[in-house]
């Protein structure tokens, strides 16, 4: 196995320049999670390493057990078999050992789920509405615009540099270090609202508002997909979110009231 390779499987990434920017992406060889880039997915990255531990730690366990029963009770080392039926100890053991870790597991767990619950002020608002198959995304508090996003065919993503069935033509975006609520709703069917690298992962359903929210604490061009079967073209319902600086938010956002504007009136979505 050459040495790029193991360094590939490590998650280091194996250049530098444009493709580093790229470093918070999936990549080939992958074997654990996308780096966090939002206060929400830092926490369910720890809470995912925490239970690697311990399932690592339970399978270490019960792999060693069974070993031991193997060799220490096999019929060619007891003769003849044990008549033991019951062992209170060990009945108490087996039982509080699987209470305690639950326990463990719970506690970390209902305070992640709250955290990512509760919506801190959003700094920016944006409504994502879920159609068979693409995005539109409404700034409701930015002046009510609205704009489609589709997957960018192989030949148009090459061009522009984006990923194959990731880069889109229209792409979200968002001021860095900013509280960004995004409110799901579906247009057809259920789709689901998922950036990996945000840790955020929010179904879309006809006739119904969910609120979610991230904090990008990094700037860069980040990728998820509907991770809600939706029809034949699933797989073609990309996500692209850039992060900007606040200065460069503000310019896309004077040219974005402009662009997506219709014989000079902004389009406002309905809810």
């Amino acid at each position: 196995m050459s040495l790029k390779l193991v360094l590939s499987a490590l998650g280091f990434p194996l250049s530098t320049g444009a493709a580093y920017a790229q470093a918070w992406q999936v990549h080939d060889w992958q074997t654990g999670l996308q780096a966090p880039v939002t206060p929400v997915m830092e926490r369910l990255s720890h809470f995912h390493t925490e239970l690697v531990w311990i399932v690592t730690a339970i399978c270490v366990l019960v792999a060693g057990l069974l070993i031991t029963v193997m060799i220490r009770f096999n019929s060619r080392a007891n003769q003849v078999p044990t008549k033991t039926h019951h062992n209170t100890a060990l009945e108490v053991m087996w039982t509080l050992a699987p209470v305690i870790i639950l326990v463990i597991i719970a506690i970390p767990s209902f305070k992640l789920l709250y955290y990512e619950a509760d919506i801190p002020k959003p700094d920016v608002t944006i409504q994502a509405v879920g159609h068979q198959w693409y995005w539109t995304y409404v700034y409701p508090k930015e002046g009510g615009f609205q704009f489609d996003s589709n997957m960018l065919q192989e030949a148009a993503a090459k061009k522009a540099g984006k990923p194959r069935l990731l880069g889109t033509d229209n792409p979200v975006v968002v001021p860095v270090n900013k509280n960004i609520e995004v409110i799901t709703t579906g247009a057809d069917v259920i789709h689901s609202w998922a950036v990996p690298a945000f840790g955020v992962k929010m179904d879309a359903i006809p006739g119904r508002l969910n609120h979610t929210w991230f904090k990008a604490t990094r700037e860069g061009t980040f990728y998820g997909q509907c991770s809600e079967l939706c029809g034949a073209n699933h797989a073609f319902m990309p996500i692209e979110v850039r992060v900007v600086s606040e200065r460069a938010y503000r310019a896309w956002l004077a040219q974005a009231k402009k662009k997506y504007a219709v014989d000079g009136t902004v389009q406002v979505a309905s809810n």
